[in-house]
């Protein structure tokens, strides 16, 4: 109870606290410290994410070269990823028959 009675003493006087608790500025502190670990942590997984793009549209430039590649060879770079059948565009609205 003397820190209750002597807070009102000093609140009467006008005295203003110089500083925070202890324990206010060890909660204020742990918080900053998360917060800036987070933010650091986001940072780190943009660049992740940053690098996976590229790669990613290294990758739809790889494709487009093989499909380029299959559509000078073939005439069509529609090919089934499944098992390689290609699939030849109608003509005619029919495909072509052996007879």
């Amino acid at each position: 109870m003397a820190k209750n009675t002597s807070k009102k003493i000093k609140e009467l006087k006008g005295i203003k606290p110089e500083k925070i608790t202890d324990e206010q500025l060890s909660n204020v502190q742990n918080t900053i410290n998360e917060i800036n670990k987070f933010q650091l942590e986001i940072g780190s997984i943009e660049v992740q994410k940053h690098q996976l793009l590229h790669h990613v549209n290294g990758l739809r430039d790889n494709l487009a070269t093989l499909q380029a590649e299959f559509e000078k060879e073939y005439g069509t770079y529609d090919v089934s990823i499944k098992d390689g059948t290609i699939n030849y565009p109608e003509e005619n609205g029919e495909t072509d028959k052996e007879d």
